[in-house]
């Protein structure tokens, strides 16, 4: 069971992070005003910190199960709650701020901080997916 929710959890979450990426967020800035799409973004974005947190977390616990000697699906995991921590819990307040024309960081600025930590999230999700679907690619193309 373990093994299996190893394999797709990464797979699932990588999905989840492209999703938003590609379809849902610019899908929602097509339809609807700027503001109000900024406002339904900013929500999917939150509901998507709670889910990575728990991805990542899940993700700890099974690697370090499966894979005690070999911590690289650990760190991949750990650095990807990292990116959500600090991407959406720290930042986030901050471009707040920022729109209300406080703090030293524009916008624009933070804006471009979160963004960069989601990609680097979605690379170290994709990376975990492919270090965990490895073994079972090896394994179909012998």
């Amino acid at each position: 069971m373990l093994s299996r929710l190893r394999i797709v959890l990464p797979a699932l979450w990588a999905g989840l992070l492209i999703c938003i990426a590609a379809m849902a967020t610019p899908a929602v800035f097509a339809v609807v005003p700027s503001a109000t799409a900024g406002q339904i973004v900013g929500r999917i974005f939150a509901q998507e910190a709670v889910v990575s947190m728990g991805f990542a977390l899940v993700l700890v616990m099974i690697e370090r199960r499966l894979s005690p000697g070999r911590q690289a699906g650990v760190w991949l995991a750990l650095g990807a709650l990292f990116c959500t921590v600090a991407g959406y819990y720290a930042v986030q307040p901050l471009m707040e701020a920022a729109r209300a024309g406080r703090g030293t960081m524009s916008f624009a600025q933070l804006h471009a901080i979160s963004l960069a930590f989601f990609a680097l999230k979605g690379v170290l999700v994709m990376a975990l997916a492919w270090r965990a679907a490895a073994p079972l690619l090896r394994s179909t193309s012998s």
